[in-house]
């Protein structure tokens, strides 16, 4: 099995296990967020939108609401399956829920007047040709929206969150930086239209909750070590004897050309 096969196999089976999680998530539910997302792009009841990740489906059945119709894809059938009760639950008619690899999408060139990615690019094994391929799937002047972890603009964080990300997610591949992000959206032929990063001060729980007691500890140990620069970045602070620190994320939006 080659890495990205067993990557891959990784990711399936954190995310199968997950499912029933990311159906209720606060973080993935959030509908704030997700309007601010979709806000960025000019959707027409015409359109036809793909979600690319689409976990539980979230992303995609808020698009159904805009949309003429929306597909959500997804790697992972157990998330599809939470997917297709939450549509079932909602009586939405316009949205298909796909098990498709977003490195290969089986979709014809210019099928899509917008694609999303919402909180799953930091999983894709090959983000270069994640891009292409949903550059190719979009038609001329098609939206590409957005939503991931990141990191500041700051190499020893990047790397510290990086880690703190993989024991906490071993299906994490890399979060990726806004300077990172602008060079991989114009090397895959995209036009950024906007990009705005946000911090969310979080417990140390949203990292060690369901971890394995040895990664737990080794989290914990990297956040108590990490240097004072680090630590001011991070904003790591003491609250009521719970540990808080920074997490990254940004959204983005850029347009394939005409």
């Amino acid at each position: 099995m080659t890495n990205s096969s067993r990557e891959q196999c990784d990711a399936r089976a954190v995310f199968g296990r997950r499912a029933s999680y990311y159906t209720t998530s606060a973080t993935h539910t959030d509908r704030s967020t997700l309007d601010r997302l979709l806000g960025m792009a000019e959707i027409t009841p015409q359109q036809t939108w793909l979600d690319v990740g689409t976990g539980t489906g979230h992303t995609a059945l808020a698009l159904a609401e805009q949309v003429n119709h929306a597909i959500g894809s997804d790697v992972t059938s157990e998330m599809l399956d939470e997917a297709i009760e939450l549509t079932s639950q909602r009586g939405v008619d316009n949205v298909s829920w796909h098990l498709a690899d977003v490195q290969a999408l089986p979709y014809r060139e210019a099928s899509f007047a917008g694609v999303t990615s919402r909180r799953a690019a930091h999983h894709f094994i090959d983000i270069d040709l994640a891009l292409h391929e949903m550059r190719r799937v979009l038609a001329p002047g098609g939206w590409l929206l957005i939503d991931d972890r990141s990191a500041p603009e700051d190499v020893d964080v990047d790397e510290i969150m990086h880690q703190l990300d993989r024991l906490h997610d071993p299906s994490h591949v890399r979060q990726y930086r806004p300077s990172v992000w602008r060079e991989l959206l114009s090397r895959a032929g995209f036009e950024l239209q906007s990009l705005s990063a946000y911090t969310q001060h979080r417990p140390i729980a949203s990292l060690t909750r369901g971890v394995a007691p040895a990664d737990a500890q080794r989290i914990e140990q990297i956040v108590a070590s990490v240097s004072e620069d680090a630590r001011h970045l991070m904003n790591v602070e003491q609250r009521a004897g719970t540990t808080f620190l920074n997490h990254w994320y940004l959204m983005l939006a850029a347009r394939k050309g005409v």
